[in-house]
This record gives C-alpha cells, sequence and structure tokens, in this order.
C-alpha cells in the first residue's frame, strides 16, 4: 500500500490545447475532491509560466455548474503557455513554489514539452528532498506523445477534419467541371496523424469519395507526380480535392515552402504547403482553377462537434491521474490510454516512466500509408474510426455554444 500522502493538489494545463484540454481538467478537479488526502486544488493560471510565477488559483472554489462546462469548453480554461522549462533555476523555482503551498499531487496536462517538464520537476523535486507526486497527462490533438494508444485530442480534431473536408468536397463538386482544384492544409509539421484522419471523410466502398489526393510528411513530395495525380483524377471528376500537411518534405528531406508564406519558426514552417500546391496544379495544368484553405487552430478548437468518445476517455483520464498520484502514489509517471484487444472498441488507462514515452517517437505506420503513397488503408480506418464516435452534447444560449468562464479565486503568494 502507498505511502499516505496529505496536501495540495495542483494542476497546470501548458502547451499546445486541444478540443478535451478541459474535459481533463473538468475529470482532475471532480475526482480530487473526493479524496480527503487533498487538502485543496490550485490550478497554475497561463501554464508553466504561470507555475513560475506563482500565480494560482483556488479551484475547489469553482461552482459544480462551472466545472461541469469544461467538458464542452475548447482551449485552456486556466489559461496556457508555449514557454518551454529549460533551465536547473526553472525547476528549482517550480520545486520552491510547490514547497510553499505544500503542494504534494501535480498534475501536468499538455503535449511531449510539457511531460518533458513534468520529468524535469519530479527529479528536482527527488533531489530537493520534497515528497511530492507527479503525473503527466497527455493532451494532444496531433497525437503526438509516445505510448499511449492515441492522444486525448485526437479523435475530436480527426472528427472535425474529416467533416469539414467532406463538407467542403460537396462545395467542389457542386462547383467543378473537371477542371476544379481545392487545395485543404491540416496541421501536422513533422507527422501526418492529423492529415491521415481527412481519409475519413470518403465513404465505404466509394473510392470515387475526396478527398482524392492525400499528402503527407512521410512521404517525399514530388511536384511532377502531384501534377500527373491531380490530372488523372480531374479526368474522372468534376473537381479534384487535395489534403496536404502544414509540413512537407522533397525527396532530401527539405521543407517544401511557398514565399513568406513559409515563415521558418524552429526550424518548422508556419505553413503554406497548400498555396504551393495551389499554384502547381493553377500554373502548370492547362485551364485549371484552384484554391487553397487552411483548417489552422479550428481543428484543435471544435468542442461543439468534438468526439463524444474521446470526451468521455479524457475526463475519466484526468480522474485517473489523481488517482494515480493519491491512491497509488506514483510519481514520474504518465498517464497513457490502451486499447482493448477485443473487436469491439474499447479502452482503459494504465502508467508509464515519463522518460519512456519521451522516449519514443509516435510514428503514422508506414504500412498504413498504401501504395499510391496518396491515400490511407483500411488499417488505418480501424484505428481511427473508433475514436470520432458520438457527439458531445453541448448546451446553446441563443443559438451559440455556452462555454465556461472560471472565476479564478487568486491563492495569495507566499515567495512574491
Amino acid at each position: 500500500m502507498a505511502e499516505q500522502l496529505q496536501g495540495n493538489l495542483l494542476v497546470v494545463q501548458s502547451g499546445q490545447a486541444a478540443a478535451v484540454s478541459n474535459a481533463v481538467l473538468a475529470g482532475v478537479i471532480t475526482q480530487a475532491l473526493n479524496h480527503e488526502c487533498i487538502e485543496e486544488i490550485y490550478g497554475a493560471l497561463g501554464g508553466v509560466e504561470g507555475l513560475l510565477r506563482e500565480d494560482l488559483a483556488d479551484l475547489a472554489e469553482e461552482s459544480q455548474q462551472t466545472i461541469r462546462a469544461l467538458r464542452h469548453t475548447p482551449g485552456a480554461a486556466l489559461g496556457t503557455s508555449l514557454y518551454q522549462l529549460r533551465q536547473t533555476p526553472e525547476y528549482e523555482r517550480a520545486v520552491k513554489v510547490c514547497q510553499a503551498h505544500n503542494v504534494r499531487f501535480l498534475v501536468v496536462i499538455g503535449g511531449a514539452e510539457e511531460m518533458a517538464a513534468a520529468a524535469a520537476i519530479d527529479t528536482q523535486a527527488k533531489a530537493s528532498g520534497w515528497n511530492m507526486r507527479v503525473i503527466g497527462m497527455p493532451v494532444s490533438a496531433g497525437n503526438a506523445i509516445g505510448m499511449t494508444d492515441h492522444a486525448p485530442g485526437y479523435g475530436s480534431a480527426i472528427k472535425y477534419i474529416a467533416t469539414t473536408v467532406r463538407e467542403i468536397a460537396q462545395d467542389a463538386i457542386g462547383e467543378g467541371n473537371h477542371d476544379f482544384v481545392t487545395v485543404i492544409e491540416v496541421m501536422g509539421r513533422q507527422n501526418g496523424w492529423l492529415t491521415a484522419g481527412a481519409a475519413l471523410a470518403r465513404r465505404k466502398d466509394h473510392p470515387e469519395d475526396a478527398p482524392h489526393l492525400i499528402y503527407l510528411p512521410e512521404v517525399p513530395f514530388d511536384p511532377n507526380r502531384y501534377l500527373d495525380d491531380v490530372s488523372r483524377v480531374l479526368k474522372n471528376n468534376p473537381a479534384c480535392v487535395v489534403v496536404v500537411s502544414q509540413g512537407l518534405f522533397d525527396e532530401n528531406g527539405n521543407y517544401i515552402s511557398f514565399g513568406s508564406e513559409a515563415e521558418i519558426v524552429g526550424n518548422s514552417p508556419r505553413g503554406g504547403s497548400s498555396d504551393y500546391l495551389r499554384d502547381l496544379a493553377s500554373q502548370h495544368i492547362q485551364g485549371v482553377r484552384a484554391v487553397a484553405c487552411r483548417l489552422n487552430m479550428a481543428q484543435r478548437t471544435a468542442t461543439h462537434y468534438a468526439s463524444a468518445t474521446d470526451v468521455k476517455e479524457s475526463f475519466r483520464a484526468g480522474q485517473d491521474a489523481v488517482e494515480a498520484v493519491a491512491e497509488q502514489g506514483v510519481s514520474g509517471k504518465m498517464l497513457m490510454l490502451v486499447r482493448g484487444e477485443n473487436d469491439t472498441y474499447s479502452c482503459e488507462t494504465s502508467l508509464c516512466d515519463l522518460a519512456e514515452a519521451l522516449s519514443t517517437p509516435k510514428v503514422l505506420p508506414a504500412a498504413w500509408i498504401n501504395d499510391d503513397k496518396t491515400s490511407l488503408s483500411f488499417q488505418f480506418n480501424k484505428y481511427a474510426l473508433p475514436l470520432i464516435q458520438g457527439e458531445n452534447e453541448v448546451p446553446t444560449e441563443n443559438g451559440i455554444p455556452v462555454m465556461a468562464r472560471l472565476d479564478a479565486f487568486r491563492v495569495d503568494r507566499i515567495l512574491g
């Protein structure tokens, strides 16, 4: 039996939020209220930077109505930060803040960088002699975290992408006369998990359905082959609907860029692949009209059409993260989702070392990419379809979804 530890719980949301980030937060708060060993429930306002600033809110003071509303609220209700903890003094400061506020349980919600921060804070706490249990709670719309079968947020993102691609395709087909190309750009600079999700827009046994062509970072891009692909599709269809990843590489591993639109940020372009493919088609295929669009942040914030499966799993994951630190006594772990082995989809939670998760890349299996290099196999559909099932119930006011707003009652600073 784990050593009984008494003290406060602190939850940090940081990194890029997903449609279900607040559903995880709701699970954490709801479960923490059930444990006598947890005296106060705090939230860092503004991600890891809020933790360093000692900017904390008392989450136990929030109304139950607000906590429930988090399950259908996008973004990070506590506020987030893209700042990445790197230096030992920052880890030391994080632990000192936790000591000052008697934080014995720390839950870090976020992506791979936030899991790395959780691991470093756990190590620093041990070195400082502060008995605190740290757990990483992964959330990633781009499904970019190792070990877990899928990350909370991914199912909702690809549900939105597939739906939007199908809607745009209907518009394109109505407008086209074997001469119209629509290029849709999807988030994903290093991997094609999100872009692959567009394949779900196709109906079963309807190979003519859009998207007709999917271009992933995992497959080197050949402009000449692309032009041949588009020309072939247009011979048999009123329009060609193309889905492309934000990150696209040539055979030498260099980013495909489009003028100033491909602004480099940390060796990664912000975008421009859709503009590049649009211009390739319009300039090199006679008589073609081409347009480009980007789904941008809507992919990870569309809680109004979130997957009910994703929301349910995310809320439970938040609950189980609290159970792991409060009852099981674990630290330095990441909560992961584990798929059942039966034909009927099921999902449980388990734990792995944070270090193991960080050293295990989440790679889109090459076997899931068809030989044509522009479509996904049935194996991807088998993996992804269960994740997008069901619609999350979202209350509305005057026809607009209701969102939660935390009162964020500040906790007095001690360190200053």
